[in-house]
């Protein structure tokens, strides 16, 4: 037991510490928003990223309404003598406990999935405990990967191509929210290519072939990496900057599978999600102050990665039809990127001091989903008490 009395540490968009109590709570309550389904058919899953954004989203859609069973993947770190636990081992504790109490037989690994000692430990659970995979989703971020062929590092920026980027940004490093302007230069061509190793679709395919060679593909094998495009406000930094390069990387990847391994035996799929306050997003510069716009636009009708998971589940279930676009890609981003919807964010971008005035409400909606990615400022959660922070890793 550590019971230990904790404050958060914050440096502008970078919280580096967590609360135990408060990141269990969000993945309870997303839990409870998500309506459960009458039992039926049980895929089993490998989920590569469960542990925070979209793939905790798709992991607890998947166990509350499809019975989902399978293997979960992350690299978070555990408490040391001078920090807590990383938000997502909390969760994916939390997750754990879910799961139990449901009776879904899902399990979590721990492990570095870009390296093929971790894709060895996966697929070795995955064979001796459930056989052949029906789902697997991609959900992977993270600023560096080592190619396992080569032993090179790579890692990924954010960076515009072609040209510089200089666009209104939000600040908050004081109490107060105000637009600043940043400014970037250009990526180098190896800046590209090393987004693209690390963001890209290399380890997915990977993944993909290395299930194949175990025969682990079920009949039907669907997989579906998580992509996204956005608007055209911020395209010049992320579409069209370093890491839509990684983006189109995935995509062609995707393409590849449904040609290559998978001709006959499956189907990939990259989907393209809407909007969302994670950990990955909020570090590009000009996302948040787009992002603070669209939820004032609108409001309560911002769709939560919850509700953007089910309508993903629904449509590579069966549930409901695939909604592709002429790429072949699902997409849940219509919300997004309605035209009347874009005007309105359009508007307030178009004078951002001014939008921002207009976008209070929308600011410290922002600010607060920031916080609770952490774990803080949860409703709810006394944060003057001690918390346990020393918290076990789930164990098969």
């Amino acid at each position: 037991m550590s019971l230990r009395h904790i404050d958060p540490k914050q440096r502008g968009f970078l919280i580096v510490n967590s609360h135990p109590t408060g990141s269990a709570t969000t993945v309870t309550r997303t839990w409870e928003q998500v309506p459960p389904r009458p039992e039926g058919h049980s895929p089993v899953v490998l989920l590569l990223g469960h542990s925070a954004g979209y793939g905790l989203a798709t992991l607890l859609t998947g166990m509350r309404q499809h019975g989902i069973r399978g293997v979960g993947v992350a690299y978070e770190a555990p408490e040391t003598e001078r920090r807590t636990a990383s938000a997502g081992w909390y969760r994916t504790a939390a997750a754990a406990r879910l799961a139990h109490e449901a009776a879904s037989d899902f399990v979590f690994v721990n492990t570095d999935a870009f390296s093929d000692k971790g894709k060895d430990e996966v697929l070795d659970l995955v064979q001796e405990r459930f056989g052949k995979v029906d789902y697997l989703i991609y959900s992977l971020a993270a600023p560096r990967r080592t190619d396992p062929a080569t032993g090179t590092v790579h890692h990924s920026v954010i960076k515009p191509l072609g040209q510089p980027y200089e666009a209104p940004a939000l600040d908050f490093s004081d109490d107060t929210p105000k637009v600043t302007t940043v400014r970037l230069e250009p990526a180098t061509e190896q800046d590209k290519q090393a987004t693209e190793h690390v963001m890209g679709g290399a380890d997915w395919q990977l993944w993909v072939k290395a299930l194949a060679d175990r025969d682990l593909l079920a009949d039907g094998f669907t997989t579906a990496a998580l992509t996204y495009i956005g608007s055209e406000l911020t395209a010049p930094i992320y579409r069209q900057g370093t890491i839509g390069a990684a983006k189109e990387h995935l995509e062609r990847t995707g393409r590849d599978l449904n040609t290559g391994v998978l001709a006959d035996r499956g189907r990939a799929f990259t989907v393209v999600a809407g909007a969302a306050v994670t950990q990955a997003s909020s570090a590009i510069p000009s996302i948040a102050l787009y992002t603070t716009f669209l939820r004032t636009v609108l409001g309560e009708g911002f769709r939560t990665t919850a509700q953007q998971a089910q309508d993903l589940w629904d449509q590579l279930t069966g549930a409901t039809p695939l909604v592709t676009d002429d790429e072949g890609r699902i997409r849940l981003d219509g919300w997004e990127l309605d035209p009347h919807v874009q005007d309105q964010v359009r508007e307030l971008w178009s004078d951002p001091q001014n939008g921002l005035a207009h976008s209070t409400a929308g600011a410290n909606w922002f600010i607060n989903q920031i916080r609770e990615l952490y774990g803080w400022g949860v409703e709810g959660i006394d944060y003057d008490q001690p918390a346990e922070t020393t918290v076990a890793w789930p164990q098969p």
